[in-house]
């Protein structure tokens, strides 16, 4: 009889509350902000730069677009593109 007991015992479950919770007195540590050097780089030539704007241009009509709204942001991509090929100079950014 008394193992029948502690069986019984071991089966209910103990009432827990979640006010019991302790909150916490320390703050989180933070470290310093991290500080990056920014490296300028060499401008890049306008006769690559040209060449990229082209190779962009080509990307751009491969492009099939999905709905007009789409297509008539493409295009306007695409007449900025061709107005940089055909300028004397590209204005540098």
């Amino acid at each position: 009889m008394r193992t029948k007991k502690k069986d019984e015992e071991d089966a209910t479950p103990v009432p827990t509350t979640a006010a019991t919770t302790v909150p916490l007195a320390e703050k989180p540590v933070l470290s310093p902000p991290i500080t990056k050097t920014v490296k300028l780089r060499e401008p890049i030539p306008e006769d690559q730069q040209r060449e990229l704007f082209k190779w962009i241009l080509e990307e751009k009509r491969k492009v099939k677009p999905k709905d007009p709204e789409e297509k008539k942001r493409i295009d306007d991509e695409k007449a900025i593109l061709k107005q940089f090929i055909r300028a004397k100079s590209i204005p540098s950014i």
